[in-house]
This record gives structure tokens, sequence and C-alpha cells, in this order.
């Protein structure tokens, strides 16, 4: 019933792996994917050339020539170790279903303690291209080739083929995935991490791979109608009497070690207008509180606000900030442990808001650690954002970079999710579905990397759980610009 497909590996465990998986009835044979050295094939093993295995050449050629109902696909190097009744139990999910694709949790070893490794559950907004599906997974052969007959063969793609392959299944069939632990990962391989690092989609190393992935994605949303064309509506004109032209916002809790930092570089800025700062503090437990009392009875321009209510994430904090009568006619982001790098960064933000007819500016950032040293990758500036396409790829990517800056008046409208993780991206997807985001791309702003950060040292459980509530976003995002193209239908 099964071809099992997998890359050619060096592990000291690569041939008993393969006995392994030839010794379960109900895998006819198995396929090594390799770029020149094949290494030994055992009986009901063959070997395949492949210029990279998630290439569209390669996917093309093996779903011509497929003679099993299913592909137990193994994408990952190292010493991956499958349930022996794990192909039976994805089986018995498939056939349950009719998914065209299962997927399952898996363990960990590493340095000898295990660890359980769940993953998140499919979804429409699950399109970004480093959806963790685990290191084994089902492809019902008869759904991929009906996916390939509807909506084409993958592109020459040479990275981006799978990725295009599995968004075109998903169209039509379920991507299932079966929360039980049917594979075991051990020790770190030749490429244990089966997600991309989490700059690689800014990383100008990747260029290539990421237009790759760019254009299967846009190629998926114009296929399900949740493509938008590059035409923004004008950003309306407000009367309100705004008391300064622009505030920057610092939502904080627990930050006395670093909020000051972040308060005197906001006041440092340069303008040929006013502004002020409004740090809205969440009930700061240690001394952030009386340290920002002190700073505020130095600085008028500083507004301290504590809220009344106690259930704020970041998100409810921000709009705190943009519903007081403080807030100026732009609101702009800074973080409590992070800075602006120049004096100008302020004034070029508003610049491109008033000029640039803009819903949203995003500057660019430096990665540094928590003495301000600059930290791989450096610079993050996102060039991969386009005025032509930038909207659409942003369904792809994880974040579309900071600082952040915002008409008051239409944010308002809006208003920030109340979350502690995604609320930035979530009003970036809002915003660019009907106006234009402007972009600086030199580096005004220092994000800082330390162990008190909010997203440092996450589990599997919590980066699960962020994930998941961004591919939420997509979804919401997605469906509601089926509906804006007037494409009717639920499923996508």
């Amino acid at each position: 019933m099964i071809t099992a497909l997998f890359p050619r590996s060096f592990h000291p465990r690569y041939e008993l792996f393969i006995g392994e998986l030839l010794r379960n009835p109900l895998i006819r044979k198995a396929v090594v994917l390799h770029s020149g050295d094949p290494g030994p094939c055992p009986p009901r093993c063959e070997a395949l050339a492949v210029d990279d295995q998630d290439s569209g050449r390669m996917w093309n050629t093996l779903l011509a020539g497929v003679g099993t109902r299913y592909l137990l696909y193994l994408p990952v190097f190292g010493d991956v170790r499958p349930d022996p009744r794990g192909p039976g139990r994805l089986i018995e999910a498939a056939e349950s279903t009719g998914a065209g694709m299962v997927y399952a949790d898996y363990g960990e070893i590493r340095e000898k303690a295990f660890g359980e490794h769940p993953v998140n559950d499919y979804q429409p907004g699950s399109i970004r291209d480093g959806f963790d599906f685990g290191p084994m997974i089902l492809l019902a052969t008869a759904a991929a080739r009906r996916a390939i007959r509807k909506y084409g063969e993958a592109p020459p793609f040479r990275w981006a083929g799978w990725y295009d392959l599995r968004l075109k299944i998903s169209i039509d069939h379920d991507l299932f995935h079966l929360p039980e632990r049917l594979s075991l990962v051990a020790g770190q391989g030749d490429r244990f991490e089966i997600c991309p690092p989490q700059f690689a989609y800014c990383d100008p190393g990747n260029r290539a791979v990421q237009k790759e992935m760019e254009e299967a994605a846009t190629a998926h949303l114009r296929r399900i109608g949740a493509w938008l064309a590059p035409e923004f509506k004008d950003v309306p004109h407000s009367d309100y009497p705004f008391p300064v032209e622009a505030s920057v916002v610092i939502p904080v809790r627990n930050r006395v070690r670093t909020v000051a930092e972040a308060v005197e570089s906001a006041l440092a800025q340069k303008t040929d207008f006013p502004f002020n700062v409004i740090v809205v503090d969440n009930h700061s437990t240690d001394d952030t509180t009386a340290l920002l009392a002190e700073l505020a009875a130095r600085h008028p321009v500083l507004k301290h606000i504590v809220p009344e209510r106690r259930d704020l994430s970041i998100g409810g904090c921000w709009n705190e900030a943009i519903h007081s009568d403080r807030c100026g006619r732009y609101a702009v982001q800074l973080d409590s442990d992070d800075l602006y790098c120049c004096t100008d960064a302020l004034q070029r933000l508003v610049d491109l808001l008033r000029r640039g007819n803009c819903a949203m500016v995003i500057g660019s950032y430096t990665l540094v650690s928590g003495d301000l040293k600059e930290i791989p990758p450096g610079l993050i500036a996102h060039r991969e954002w386009t005025d032509a396409n930038g909207r659409n790829n942003a369904l792809r990517i994880n974040g579309l970079g900071a600082p952040r800056a915002f008409d008051t008046a239409l944010l308002r409208r809006i208003g920030f999710p109340n979350v502690g993780y995604g609320e930035d991206y979530a009003v970036a997807l809002r915003l660019s579905r009907e106006y234009r985001i402007g972009r600086i791309y030199e580096s005004i702003y220092l994000c800082r990397r330390w162990g008190g950060n909010t997203d440092a040292s996450l589990s599997v459980e919590q980066m699960n759980r962020h994930d998941a509530y961004k591919d939420r976003l997509r979804t919401i995002e997605i469906r509601a610009r089926r509906k804006m193209n007037g494409v009717k239908g639920w499923r996508s």
C-alpha cells in the first residue's frame, strides 16, 4: 500500500532505518532521494537522483510513476525512528477521513532526555512554508494526482515543489493531524530541525528560495480567490483635534532593567512636530512603576498610564494608549526592552505616513544582545516586501518588522486584539487588506534579545499556541479577502 520516500543520509543508523522500514508489511518499496551518492540499496529499495528533494521536477516525476495508494514521506535527515504501528495508524486515519494527507506528533531525544513534540492542526490559514508536519507524512497518491490534474504540475521550482504540492492538495482535501506520537527523532542529525530558522524569510542568503516560496504562495492565493491586486484605498482624513502630532507608545510590565533606556531613546527624538511618549504600565510588580513615575515627574511629555483593568495583554495596552485623549495623530511603537538607534527615527516614520498615503509604516531593526551588541542575523529589513505583492506574501511569512507606526484615527476603528503575541501581525494584515503599508529599509531600531523577552525559552506547546494563533489570523484574513473578491464558499 505504501511507497516510502526519504533522502539519503550518512547517519550511522541509516541502513538500520531502511531495514526497519522495509520490514513493515504495509511498505512495498522505498525510494532514496540523492544528489550523487545513493549509498547501498537493499531489495525493494531504489535510488532517485534529484536536484533537490523539494523540487517541482522531483514531485512531478515521482507522482507520475508511483504505483502504490500512499506515499510515506520522511523529509528530514538524521535519526528518525518510526513507530512500527505508525504507517498503519496513518493509513487508518486517511481511510476514515478521506484526507489527502495525514501527519502526526512525534517525540524527541536530545542529550538523552525525552520530550513530546506535538504539532498543530492544519487550517486554511496554515499557508506558511515553515509549517511543522513532523518527520513522517502520509500522502494519498490519488489526492495528489487529482490536485496536479486540476491545478497543474508543480512549476520548475528547485525548492518550492513540495510546498506547491501540499498547497494544491489542501484546496480540496483535508491535511489531517493525528494527535498521536508515531515517530521519534533522536540526536541532532545532519538536519534535525524540521522547520526553517525564525528569520529565514528575510535572510538575503535565502532570497532565491524565498522568491520561489512567494511565487507558490501567490499562485495558491490566486487559485482560492484570496489574492489582492496592488490597488489601495486612500487613508481617510480625520478632523479630530489631536493634542500632538505623534505619540510613541510603550506597553510595559516588569521591565525595570530596560524601560528607562527605551523611554530615553524616545525622548531623544528630534522632530519638526510636537510629540509625547505614552507608557502603559500594566500593573508592574517590580520597581517599574516607581521608575516611570520619577521619569514622568522630570519629563512632562512622558505620559504614564496605569490601566484600571487587570486583564490586559500587549494588545489591550495598545488600545488604552490609542483611545486616550493624550494620543497623537500618529501612534508609533517602541517595545519596553528595545530602543531607537537614531534620533530621527520618529521623524522618518511620520514623514512617510504623511506623504505616502499609508495607514501604517514599518521600519527595519537590528538584532542585539542584552548589552546592545549586534547578534546574527543582524539587520532585519524585510526587503521581501513589495508594493505589488507585499500584502499577499504577508500571509506566508510570520512577521512584518519593526518599528511600526500607525494612523491613529484609522487604528481606533480597527483596534488591537487583546493578546500578548501576534497583536501587531493581526493589525498589519487587517490594514494591508485595504491600505498601503510604507517601508523604511534602513535600521532605525535596536531589538534586544535577552532572557527577559516574552518569547524567550518557549516550550513546544507555547510555540504551537503562537503559531496556531497566527494561522487563525491568516484564516480570518483569507476568508475576508475571498469575500472582498466576491468568492463564495467556506472551505478555503
